[in-house]
């Protein structure tokens, strides 16, 4: 087939990384994904997704702060009266196989860098969240603004965590309390957990309100042991 003119012939890596965000949207599509509130962004075309290289490559450092920055002001600029749904979502090339152990260092050893980058930059803390990982109060601060991560990839021992790829989804903690301030938080989660309840016949035996245990706990998916305390450091500003 030729291609059209004025048009560039799609690479094969452009081509595998609309691929894996294609998939990453079917996965959350699919009629017994239980997570309601990323339903609802894919519904409504407010959740953003982007491809990256393979999760663990200091490449995609700048690229990845850049895109959630960005995403932050603009959940910065929303209607606080608006309760629409949204997240950002980074699909990964590989690595495809992973025990939930090596995801789980994968995705810290990511976010640390982040944050060290979003340091280096000048941003400050986000002042509406913990610093410390091991209080319930704690949210990961990139470019001012506290966010809340979810991973996902091939190792998953959560149905609903399993792909081929890694996945992180950046949602916006301030985007979560609204959602509490009027109702729809609480309920939305008990949607969640009852369909997570249907698909793997138990609910993650990490799962707590914000507030009463450390979110991070939760980040990576694996069920942690009792004593686990989060290997992210967080840098005083310079």
């Amino acid at each position: 087939m030729r291609t059209p003119p004025g048009r560039t012939r799609p690479t094969p890596a452009h081509a595998e990384a609309e691929a894996r965000i294609s998939a990453f949207r079917e996965h959350v599509e699919a009629g017994d994904f239980p997570c309601v509130g990323a339903k609802a962004a894919l519904a409504r075309d407010t959740l953003d997704v982007h491809a990256f290289g393979p999760l663990g490559s200091r490449a995609n450092d700048g690229p990845l702060l850049d895109r959630i920055v960005r995403f932050a002001r603009r959940r910065e600029h929303d209607d606080p009266e608006d309760t629409t749904v949204h997240s950002l979502a980074a699909v990964f090339d590989g690595p495809g196989e992973t025990s939930e152990t090596r995801f789980e260092a994968l995705l810290w050893s990511q976010l640390q860098r982040l944050h060290l980058l979003d340091v280096r930059r000048g941003s400050r803390w986000a002042q509406d969240v913990s610093r410390d990982p091991d209080d319930p109060h704690f949210s990961l601060s990139l470019g001012g603004h506290p966010f809340f991560v979810i991973g996902l990839h091939a190792g998953a021992s959560r149905i609903a965590r399993r792909l081929p790829f890694p996945v992180l989804v950046f949602n916006s903690h301030r985007q979560f309390d609204r959602l509490r301030e009027d109702g729809r938080y609480a309920k939305m989660q008990a949607a969640t957990r009852e369909r997570d309840m249907a698909l793997q016949g138990s609910i993650n035996p990490n799962l707590a309100d914000f507030g009463t245990a450390p979110e991070t706990r939760q980040y990576s998916g694996r069920a942690v042991e009792p004593g686990w305390r989060c290997p992210f450091h967080v840098s005083k500003p310079r």
